[in-house]
């Protein structure tokens, strides 16, 4: 896949909208079109890498960056109290659908167990 066919990459260039939650000049928070959780947000670094251990060796510190704007988006839904949970689905058995490195921050009510058998 290269990035003119990447839908993150859409969202990062504006070409597609997005509900934006947060941004930096290397991330980008926008709204889960298909919430699974009273808040349900995914944070994306602008630039493209297919998945977490792509970022993880090309960039470390974009990487840190990506959590750190998971951490200040969890604050700015008012997720800090009640708690929440950040998860990065990589590969075709985690769920993974878009090839963009993506975290998902979800809260704002009981999240349930981690994994259901």
């Amino acid at each position: 896949m290269t990035t003119t066919d990447c839908l993150f990459c859409k969202i990062v260039a504006g070409d597609i909208p997005a509900a934006k939650v947060y941004e930096t000049d290397t991330t980008l928070a926008f709204r889960d079109i298909g919430p699974k959780a009273a808040v349900h947000v995914l944070v994306i670094p602008k630039a493209h890498h297919a998945d977490l251990p792509a970022l993880g060796k090309a960039d470390p510190a974009l990487a840190g960056e990506v959590l750190a704007a998971a951490g200040a988006v969890a604050e700015a839904e008012g997720l800090l109290d009640g708690g929440f949970r950040v998860i990065f689905n990589t590969g075709p058995y985690a769920g993974q659908e878009v090839f963009h490195v993506h975290a998902h921050v979800l809260g704002g009510e009981p999240l349930g167990p981690m994994i259901a058998k």
